[in-house]
């Protein structure tokens, strides 16, 4: 005798239930996933940060082992780089436009080499809008070109509404003179034959600040010892403006809250507000240095503000502890 089974027969196909099962197990996937794969891209762009101060340290080095001094950073934010100006006193632009030979980029710095006043300030004015790589730290979304500060003064360039701009600075140390942040001599006469009052430079205890030949062996408390080069706080409110007045200037100008900070507060992770003078970036664990020695360090932003202090100041004779950082 035959007996049908008695079976129940799927025609194809899922049940709404089911698919709102997986679509629920993909959205729990995703977001634990989600959280791993930022941390990730951050650490990547952690590591490319330090990266880039490494480069610098090491630019920096190449200028030391060529001409036995660090660069000097020029004389104000009017100026630009002139290329027919060596790297020290006489150079009007900064630290950037100094190391700009040992960073491979010979050719943006003999830009109007040799030329005619006219024709050099031409060929000067294209390096405003010439970025830099190897200045941007990659944790700060910020564009190639951003707003400069507007109706600025240039001696030996002309203005540009869109400029490339840097997030590293050199150590100013522990003294702060405003002086060294003002526009500098109207000429170059004016700044050669000492016709212009310079900020009195004896006081200075950074690396490298305005008119500054600091050789290594004026660095007293130790190459280990003393920063070179870290990153600097921008508001993140001013990434992309021109109204954070140490973010809104060439990296290849002299002297100016856009290329040296100091170390009179702790460095601080980029907040909305401006803080020119200070360290500090767009990283959660604290901020990137480049010491005298070549090493790159993450300082906390936790920092002892005195231990800070003794990291900024080359001459101080107060030793620090590597546990104390």
């Amino acid at each position: 005798m035959f007996v049908r089974a008695n079976r129940s027969i799927r025609t194809g196909g899922y049940t709404l239930v089911e698919l709102l099962v997986v679509i629920a197990i993909i959205g729990i996937l995703m977001a634990l996933l989600l959280p791993a794969v930022q941390a990730a891209r951050e650490s990547g762009r952690r590591n490319q940060c330090r990266n880039h101060l490494k480069q610098l340290g090491l630019a920096v080095e190449g200028h030391v082992t060529a001409l036995r001094r660090y660069p000097a950073n020029g004389w104000g934010h009017t100026w630009i780089g002139d290329p027919d100006r060596g790297t020290g006193k006489e150079q009007p632009g900064g630290w950037v436009y100094n190391l700009l030979a040992y960073l491979e980029q010979s050719s943006l710095r003999e830009l109007g080499r040799g030329m005619s006043p006219a024709d050099k300030r031409q060929a000067v004015t294209r390096l405003l809008q010439t970025p830099l790589a190897v200045a941007l730290c990659p944790s700060r979304a910020t564009a190639a070109l951003s707003p400069s500060a507007p109706h600025g003064i240039l001696r030996n360039a002309e203005w540009q509404p869109q400029i490339a701009k840097g997030h590293y600075a050199v150590n100013g140390g522990d003294f702060f003179e405003e002086a060294a942040i003002w526009q500098g001599p109207e000429t170059l006469h004016q700044g050669d034959a000492n016709l212009y009052v310079w900020a009195d430079l004896t006081k200075f205890t950074g690396v490298i600040y305005q008119r500054s030949e600091i050789q290594p062996a004026m660095v007293r408390d130790g190459l280990s010892q003393t920063y070179l080069i870290g990153e600097k706080h921008v508001s993140r409110s001013h990434y992309d403006t021109h109204e954070d007045e140490g973010f809104n200037q060439s990296l290849y100008v002299g002297e100016c809250l856009d290329l040296v900070r100091w170390v009179l507060q702790p460095p601080q992770q980029d907040a909305e507000s401006p803080a020119v003078q200070r360290f500090g970036s767009a990283h959660a664990g604290g901020c990137h240095f480049v010491f005298c020695d070549g090493a790159v360090r993450t300082i906390g932003y936790q920092i002892d503000p005195e231990v800070h202090r003794r990291l900024g100041n080359r001459k101080d004779g107060l030793p620090v502890g590597e546990s104390q950082y």
